[in-house]
């Protein structure tokens, strides 16, 4: 049964692939009963090309996610405003965080001219939960989880894009940040992790504030 809480009306969960972003964003939305905006990254048709080489398919890759980020923001704009709570499980800004990473020179400057325009007007969340791992519990997760497509991810990549991460939300002050150490929680298979997790989302303050929850390793 959904549970009916006071929570903030706009939560994105943010981190790097393998870390439980969108598990954890089905759980609160279920909880809050509140309308979920996931990230599509089967719809994306070079995904798969850029995992087996990211020089070559790196642009495309990049620009197909920005056009559908932007055009689900927009849509989450025009949705009911008197939704009491909306979650979704991407960060709009996180797009120019992976360009910087996977676009050259050239490919970036003709990226950054799109991202301007595409994040012109955007809402600002009221909370932005940030979950952490290290790179050998994500290895384990994609594996567990066994998406053909990021089979081909390697440590190194994953290692750049938790430093990325790490970097952006080290500076990140545009809306209260809950860092989460998520190493050591199981929100599939121990539900008293989730439920100290959602006390800390509904009595989330503003600033930067951390969970950190060490019962198992996974």
């Amino acid at each position: 049964m959904a549970m009916q809480q006071e929570a903030p009306h706009y939560i994105v969960v943010e981190g790097p692939i393998g870390v439980g972003k969108t598990t954890l964003a089905r759980k609160l939305a279920e909880s809050f009963d509140s309308e979920l905006l996931l990230e599509g990254a089967d719809e994306n048709p070079f995904l798969e090309r850029f995992y087996r080489n990211r020089r070559l398919s790196a642009l495309p890759t990049q620009l197909f996610f920005l056009f559908q980020r932007a055009r689900q923001i927009e849509s989450l704009q025009q949705a009911d405003l008197f939704q009491p709570v909306r979650v979704s499980d991407f960060l709009m800004q996180k797009d120019r965080l992976f360009a910087e990473i996977t676009l050259d020179e050239q490919e970036f400057h003709i990226y950054e001219q799109v991202y301007a325009h595409a994040v012109s007007a955007l809402p600002v969340p009221d909370l932005v939960i940030y979950l952490q791992a290290p790179v050998d519990v994500l290895l384990r997760r994609i594996a567990r989880r066994g998406i053909n497509y990021e089979q081909k991810i390697d440590a190194g990549y994953l290692r750049q894009l938790c430093d990325a991460y790490a970097r952006f939300f080290h500076n990140y002050e545009a809306s209260p940040l809950l860092i989460v150490n998520a190493a050591g929680i199981d929100l599939v298979n121990h539900n008293e992790d989730f439920v100290a997790l959602l006390d800390e989302v509904q009595g989330a303050k503003p600033g930067r504030q951390y969970f950190n929850r060490m019962t198992r390793a996974i």
